[in-house]
């Protein structure tokens, strides 16, 4: 069985991760989309937001799995069973940072493979951190962020 891990903060979640997570999907038998959780970070967002965010999205994707982790990404992949390693690069910028990782997760876990997707060219500039912002300034998330979500991104980041 074909077993992926797709890492990330996801805070909040956003149709480029939708996007990848669909992507991925395509390639293995069960996708784990794992919510990082991270004590050196202040996130908008609890991991069980997160979470309920992921789950509210994929729930008619049946090989998708959605949990949290914490720890090294490595040893949460070898807990599944993994054997892949999934990262969206969505600009040229995001390369040295995701290559780097990859070397240090293979010097980790050697069995590991990393598999980078690109997303729809639409969704090349989306990220978490500029859905934040415009959400703190009341702009329009409706090319960003699902209509499901929308309000509660709008009203939690606005808290």
């Amino acid at each position: 069985m074909r077993i992926a891990i797709y890492p990330g903060s996801f805070d909040p979640v956003h149709y480029g991760h939708l996007d990848l997570i669909q992507r991925a999907d395509k390639l293995v038998d069960r996708l784990v989309v794992a919510v990082l959780q991270n004590e050196a970070k202040q996130p908008a967002f609890s991991v069980e937001e997160r979470i309920q965010f992921l789950r509210e999205m994929t729930k008619d994707m049946k090989k998708v799995e959605i949990t949290s982790f914490h720890g090294l990404l490595v040893d949460f992949a070898r807990q599944r069973k993994a054997q892949f390693i999934v990262r969206g690069l969505r600009a040229f910028s995001d390369f040295e940072f995701e290559f780097q990782m990859a070397l240090m997760n293979r010097k980790l876990a050697p069995e590991l493979e990393t598999v980078f997707l690109m997303p729809k060219e639409k969704y090349s500039a989306v990220s978490s951190k500029l859905v934040r912002e415009i959400g703190h300034f009341g702009g329009d998330l409706t090319e960003l962020v699902p209509e499901l979500i929308r309000e509660r991104v709008v009203s939690g980041l606005l808290k």
